[in-house]
C-alpha cells in the first residue's frame, strides 16, 4: 500500500534526470566550496544559515536529488555515504579537569596534606632521617597508585557502559529505488526520504514533506519544552528552531505520520552543531557516589579537627611541659595518623568499582544501563506500574475471531467455511471487513522481506495493525473477490487520521485509482476502525454476515456486548470495523479533517475482530519474586477492562477473587478523615490482601482522599482505558505517598510521560524510540526477568557498599587514632608509628575490603522490605552505632571496641615479656630514655620497634573477624561460608592472604626494615591475634543467632 499517488511513468522518469543532473552541478559546488574553506563556519552561524524550510516541496526534491516515490538510487546513496555515518560526535573530554579529579579527589588530598606536612617534618622542621622521607615517598605512592586505580576503573566502566549503549540498533525506515525499506539510522544521507510514525526517533534534521493532519513532534530534548509541538508542511517561522516543517535529530514523532528529506546528517545537523557548542560533558555525581563524598567531607574535617588537635597539644603543652619528649618533626609525623585513622580509603574504589561490576553483570542479561543511579534507585523500587501491551504479553498479536452480528468465525475455518458453502455470497461481509483491515491500517511491510512467507515478514507498526495486516494480508477468498495485491492496486488511501490513545480509533480515506467506467460514482470511502466502547455509541446500522444493512438495535447491541464481554474476558482484544457511506471526491484539504470528525456519526458496523496477545512466558514467576521483594504491582494499561482484568490474573498481578471498584473507594474515602502524614499511607504488613480495578474515567474523578486509600489500602490494582495524561497522573500521585520508589515499564509513546514522571523508567528493547528515550533502563531481548534481576543488582551494591563502611571503620579509626591518643595524652610512646598506620589504610584493608564487592546476594535480600530512599542512608546512625556500640558483649558486635584493646594488650604483653610493666610504659613522657628501668636507649627503641610490628599484625589479623562477620546480616557462616556454597567468594581468601603477605613483606623486608624501623616478631604474637578475630567472628555469631530467633527484639531492631 502507498501513500502517494502513482505518477505516469514517462514523466517520473524525465523529472528524476532532471534532479540527477542538478545533483552532480551541486556535488562540484559543494567540492569546490570545501577546498577553498579555511576554517570550520562557527556552529551558531551554520544553523542560523538553514533555509531548506523556506524551500518548497518541490525545491526541496530538486536541491537534494531525491523524489518522492522513488527516493534515492543506490549509485546515489554510495555516493552520499562517502560524507560520513548519520553520527553525532560526544563532546570532548577535558581531560586536564579528569586528572585532577583523580589525584585530588575522594581522601587524596588528605594524603596531599599528609605529604606535605611529612616534607616539612623532613626538612627543615627536623634532622632529614630516612624514616621520615620514606613515610613521604609512601603517601606520595599512594597518592601514584590511587588516582591510576580511579582513572582505570573510570575508563574501564565507560568502555563497558558504551559497549552496551551500542547493543541497541537505531533503525529508520527509508524509500530507496521505489521501495519503502528499514535501515540503520547511520546510515542515513543525505536526500534521503525518511518515513517516520507514532514513537519514532526523528534519525536526522528533515524537511517535512508529507504530513497527517494530526502530526506532533517532542522537542524537549533539544528545546527543554515538555509541550508537544504541531508539525507541518510549510514554514511557521524564518528560524529554523521555531518552524515547526522541520523534523530535527533526535526529537520525537508522539503523534501522526509523515515523510521527510533529509538535508542534514551527523556533526551538521543542529543537534551535532549545538553539541559542538556546548563545550566539554558535564559530569555528574550519582546517588551513592554524592553519599559518599557527602561522608567524605564529615570524616575528613574530623580527621583535619584531630590532626590539628594534636598539633595544638604538642605546641601549648607538651612542648612546654615536656621538653625533649617529642620534637616539631616527630609530632607533626606521629600525628598523621590522625589523616589517616578516620579515612576508609577503599570506600571510594569499591564505589568506583561498583559501577564495573553491576555494568558487566547487566551486560550478560542485555540490559542496557544509562547510568549507575539506576541501578541504586532500582533497589529502592517499592510500586512498579506496568503497561500491558508489549510488555506483560508478547505485542505479538494474532487475529483469532471474526463476528458479524449473525455469525462468528474462528481465522482458520474462515475459507473452508466459505468454500463448502452453496451460495459464497452469504459470506460477502468479508470483503468489507477485509476492505477495512488492509487500507485502514498504518502498518506496513518492509520490501526487503517481501519474499517470505507472510507470518515471517518483518513489520513496522504497532502491535495491533500489524495482527490486521497479517490477517488480510493471508486472507483470500477467490469466490467473494477477496485478495490483498487486487487491493492495493485499485485503492489509494487519501487521508488518515492515525490511532492514538486519546480517540482510540483511527480513521482512513480511500478511493479508486481507476474508476472512469462508472458513471459518476460515489468512489471515496472513510473506514474506521477502533474500541467498541469508544465507537459503540455512533453507530445506527449494522452489516449481516451476507453483506446486508439492517438498523442497530439495542438487541444487537447487546449481542455484540456480551460478545465483547466474553472474548476480553478470556484476554483477548476487540477492534470494531466500520466503513462510513460514501462521500463525494474533490474536497479542500483544510476540510477534510473537519469533515472526517463530523462524519463520525451514524456509522455502520461491520464486524467485531477477536485479537489474541499472549502474556510473555517469564512474566508470572518474575512477578512472584517481585511481590515477594516487598514491590507492590500494578497494572496501567489503555485496555479494556476485562481485557487487562484477565491479563492480569494470568500473570499474578490480581490474586484475589473479589476485586473492587471505584464505589468500593469512594465508601472508604467518604469518613474524610483527616490525611497521615504522607509518608506513612502505605498497607500495614498484618493488612489482607485487596484488589482493585479503575478505569481512565474513574482516574479523571479521583480526590486526594480517594488516592489516600487506593495507595494506602491495596495491593493489587489494574488501572485500565487510560490516557497518557492520566498514567503521569497516577504515577505522581503513587510517588507523593508512601515514601514509594516508581518504577514504569512501557513500550509505546503513550508510556512515555509515566516512563518520564517514574524514578525509574523500564522500557523494552522493541519498543518505540520515544519509549526508549525516556526510560532510564532498556530491556534490549524484551527479557522481563530481567526486572527482578535488577532489582536484586541494585539491593546488593548498596548492601556490599554498606557492608565496607562497616568493615572500614572500626579498625581503621580507633585502632590507629588510638595509637597516636595513646602518645600524646598518655605520654607512652606510639605503638603504631605513622608508616604502619598509612601501610595498613591503604594496602591490608583495602585489599580485604574489596572483596566484599563481589559478595553474592544473602539468601533474604529478595525477601526484605523495599530500602526506604529518605531514611536508609548509606552511613546511617544504626551503622556508625554498630562501630561505635559499647553494649553488652553478649548481644552487640563490638567491632571496633574489641579490636583496639587486642592490639593494645599484645603491646603491654610484650613489654612486660622485657620487664616493663604497666606504670613502666604508660605516662612516661620525657622520661623514655638512655638509662630508664635500666635500658639503654637502643634497647628501648627496640622494645618499640618489636611492639609497633606487634600491634600492626594484631590489628591486621584482628581484620579477618569483622570481614568474615560482616559479610552476613543475620545468616551465620556455617551456612554461608566464603569457601564453598551459595555464598562462595574465594576473593575472600584472596584478601586474607594478601594482608598476611604484606605484613610478612614489611616486617621481613630488609629495605622496610631499614628505612621503617621494622623488624620480626616472636612466633606467639603472630598466633595470638587469629584467636582475637575468632572472638569477634563467636560474638556476631551470637548476635546473629538473637537475631534469628528474636525479631522483634531490641537486638535486632538496631541490626543494619
Amino acid at each position: 500500500m502507498s501513500k502517494a499517488t502513482p505518477s505516469p511513468e514517462p514523466e517520473a522518469k524525465k523529472g528524476y534526470g532532471v534532479q540527477i543532473g542538478f545533483r552532480t552541478l551541486s556535488a562540484h559546488v559543494e567540492e569546490k566550496q570545501t577546498r577553498t574553506t579555511k576554517s570550520p563556519p562557527d556552529p551558531a552561524d551554520a544553523i542560523a544559515n538553514i533555509d531548506a524550510h523556506l524551500l518548497s516541496v518541490d525545491e526541496v526534491y530538486t536541491r537534494f536529488s531525491s523524489h518522492p516515490t522513488t527516493g534515492l538510487e543506490l549509485a546515489a546513496v554510495r555516493r552520499k555515504e562517502r560524507d560520513g555515518k548519520n553520527v553525532i560526535s560526544p563532546p570532548p573530554t577535558v581531560y586536564w579537569k579528569k586528572s585532577l579529579n583523580y589525584i585530588f579527589g575522594g581522601f587524596n588530598f588528605l594524603m596531599w596534606i599528609a605529604f606535605i606536612c611529612t616534607i616539612l617534618s623532613y626538612a627543615p622542621l627536623g634532622p632529614p632521617i630516612a624514616f621520615t622521607l620514606g613515610v613521604a615517598v609512601l603517601l606520595l605512592l599512594v597518592i601514584i597508585v590511587s588516582a591510576t586505580f580511579y582513572a582505570l576503573v573510570d575508563w574501564n566502566a565507560s568502555r563497558i557502559m558504551k559497549s552496551i549503549k551500542s547493543l541497541i540498533a537505531h533503525e529508520a525506515s527509508v524509500i530507496r529505488d521505489g521501495k519503502q525499506q528499514i535501515i540503520k539510522a547511520t546510515d542515513i544521507v543525505v536526500g534521503d526520504v525518511v518515513v517516520l510514525g507514532a514513537g519514532d526517533r526523528v534519525p536526522a534534521d528533515m524537511r517535512v514533506v508529507q504530513a497527517s493532519s494530526d502530526l506532533r513532534f517532542d522537542r524537549s530534548l533539544l528545546t527543554g519544552e515538555s509541550e508537544m509541538v504541531p508539525g507541518s508542511l510549510d514554514a511557521t517561522s524564518e528560524n529554523a528552531l521555531e518552524t515547526r516543517n522541520l523534523a530535527l535529530t533526535s526529537t520525537f514523532v508522539v503523534q501522526g505520520t509523515c515523510q521527510g528529506v533529509v538535508f542534514a546528517t551527523g556533526d551538521r545537523t543542529v543537534m551535532g552543531r549545538l553539541v559542538k557548542m556546548s563545550g566539554e560533558t558535564k559530569f555528574k555525581l550519582t546517588t551513592i557516589q554524592k553519599e559518599v563524598w557527602f561522608f567524605t567531607k564529615i570524616i575528613s574535617c574530623l580527621a583535619l579537627f584531630f590532626f590539628c588537635l594534636s598539633i595544638l597539644l604538642y605546641g601549648v603543652w607538651l612542648r612546654v611541659s615536656y621538653p625533649g619528649y617529642d620534637t616539631a618533626s616527630s609530632a607533626i609525623v606521629n600525628s598523621i595518623g590522625c589523616l589517616t585513622a578516620f579515612v576508609p580509603q577503599g570506600l571510594p574504589i569499591c564505589v568506583a568499582l561498583s559501577l564495573t561490576v553491576v555494568a558487566r553483570r547487566m551486560a550478560k542479561r542485555q540490559v542496557l544501563v544509562k547510568n549507575l543511579a539506576t541501578i541504586e534507585t532500582l533497589g529502592c523500587m517499592s510500586v512498579l506500574c506496568s503497561d500491558k501491551t508489549g510488555t506483560l504479553t508478547e505485542g505479538k498479536m494474532m487475529v483469532e475471531n471474526i463476528a458479524f452480528l449473525d455469525d462468528v468465525f474462528g481465522v482458520e475455518e474462515i475459507n473452508e467455511r466459505v468454500t463448502k458453502a452453496s451460495d459464497p455470497t452469504v459470506f460477502s461481509a468479508f470483503k468489507a471487513l477485509h476492505q477495512i483491515a488492509r487500507l485502514c491500517n498504518g502498518a506496513k511491510f518492509d520490501a526487503t522481506t517481501s519474499h517470505l512467507p507472510v507470518q515471517e515478514r518483518t513489520i513496522k507498526g504497532d502491535p495491533t495493525d500489524t495482527a490486521l495486516l497479517r490477517f488480510s494480508e493471508a486472507l483470500s477468498i477467490p469466490e467473494l473477490s477477496v485478495d490483498s495485491a487486487a487491493l492495493q492496486r485499485d485503492y489509494e488511501k487519501k487521508f488518515e487520521i492515525p490511532f492514538n490513545s486519546r480517540n482510540k480509533w483511527m480513521l482512513s480515506v480511500v478511493s479508486k485509482v481507476n474508476n472512469t467506467a462508472e458513471k459518476n460514482t460515489e468512489s471515496t470511502w472513510i473506514f474506521v476502525k477502533g474500541a467498541p466502547d469508544v465507537l459503540f455509541p455512533s453507530c445506527s446500522s449494522v452489516l449481516q454476515s451476507d453483506g446486508t444493512v439492517v438498523k442497530l438495535t439495542n438487541r444487537a447491541r447487546q449481542t455484540y456486548a456480551t460478545l465483547q464481554e466474553d472474548w476480553s474476558s478470556r484476554g483477548q482484544r476487540v477492534l470494531v470495523l466500520k466503513p462510513i457511506e460514501e462521500i463525494k471526491a474533490g474536497l479542500q484539504p483544510n476540510d477534510v479533517e473537519d469533515l472526517m470528525y463530523a462524519e463520525m456519526r451514524d456509522l455502520t458496523l461491520v464486524g467485531l475482530v477477536g485479537i489474541c496477545d499472549p502474556p510473555r512466558p517469564d512474566v508470572l514467576p518474575s512477578i512472584g519474586i517481585i511481590r515477594r521483594a516487598g514491590v507492590r504491582v500494578f497494572m496501567v494499561t489503555g485496555d479494556f477492562k476485562l481485557t487487562a482484568l484477565a491479563i492480569a490474573r494470568q500473570v499474578g498481578i490480581i490474586t484475589q477473587q473479589a476485586v473492587d471498584t471505584i464505589q468500593d473507594v469512594r465508601a472508604a474515602a467518604s469518613e474524610k478523615d483527616s490525611p497521615k502524614d504522607y509518608h506513612l499511607i502505605k498497607p500495614s504488613d498484618d493488612d489482607p490482601i485487596r484488589s482493585l480495578v479503575l478505569t481512565g474515567e474513574d482516574v479523571a474523578s479521583l480526590t486526594s482522599f480517594d488516592w489516600n486509600v487506593i495507595v494506602g489500602q491495596y495491593a493489587e490494582i489494574v488501572f485500565a482505558r487510560t490516557t497518557p495524561d492520566q498514567k503521569m497522573r497516577i504515577v505522581e500521585e503513587i510517588k507523593a505517598r508512601g515514601d514509594n520508589t516508581v518504577a514504569v515499564t512501557g513500550d509505546g509513546v503513550n508510556d512515555a510521560p509515566a516512563l518520564k514522571a517514574a524514578d525509574i523508567g523500564v522500557a523494552m528493547g522493541s519498543g518505540s524510540d520515544v519509549a526508549k528515550e525516556a526510560a532510564a533502563l532498556i530491556l534490549l531481548k524484551n527479557d522481563f526477568a530481567s526486572i527482578p534481576v535488577a532489582i536484586e543488582m541494585g539491593r546488593l551494591v548498596f548492601d556490599n557498599l554498606k557492608k565496607v563502611t562497616l568493615y572500614l571503620m572500626p579498625a581503621g579509626s580507633y585502632s590507629e587514632f588510638m595509637a597516636v591518643l595513646a602518645n600524646v595524652l598518655l605520654g607512652m610512646q606510639i605503638p603504631m608509628n605513622s608508616y604502619q598506620q598509612v601501610c595498613y589504610c591503604i594496602t591490608n584493608d583495602v585489599i580485604m575490603s574489596i572483596s566484599l564487592m563481589y559478595e553474592q546476594p544473602e539468601w533474604d535480600l529478595m525477601q526484605r522490605k523495599p530500602r526506604n530512599a529518605r531514611t536508609d542512608r548509606l552511613t546511617d546512625w544504626r551503622l556508625f552505632f554498630h562501630v561505635t556500640q559499647t553494649c553488652s558483649c553478649i548481644l552487640a558486635q563490638f567491632y571496633g571496641l574489641m579490636l583496639w584493646p587486642c592490639a593494645m594488650g599484645m603491646w603491654f604483653l610484650y613489654m612486660s615479656q622485657q620487664g616493663l610493666g604497666f606504670y613502666d610504659v604508660i605516662l612516661t613522657f620525657s622520661n623514655w630514655g638512655d638509662g630508664w628501668q635500666g635500658y639503654t636507649e637502643a634497647q628501648l627503641s627496640q622494645f618499640v620497634y618489636v611492639g609497633q610490628c606487634i600491634y600492626y599484625v594484631t590489628v591486621a589479623i584482628g581484620q579477618y573477624g569483622t570481614l568474615l562477620s560482616v559479610r552476613n546480616r543475620r545468616v551465620s557462616i556455617l551456612q554461608s561460608n566464603p569457601l564453598w556454597g551459595p555464598r562462595r567468594n574465594l576473593l575472600v581468601l584472596v584478601g586474607m592472604t594478601g594482608t598476611i603477605l604484606i605484613c610478612i613483606v614489611n616486617l621481613y623486608g630488609p629495605g622496610f626494615q631499614h628505612v621503617f624501623d621494622t623488624t620480626p616478631i616472636p612466633g606467639m604474637f603472630w598466633g595470638i591475634p587469629y584467636a582475637f578475630a575468632l572472638g569477634i567472628l563467636l560474638v556476631d555469631e551470637t548476635r546473629k543467632a538473637i537475631v534469628r530467633k528474636y525479631p522483634k527484639s531490641f537486638i535486632a531492631w538496631l541490626a543494619w
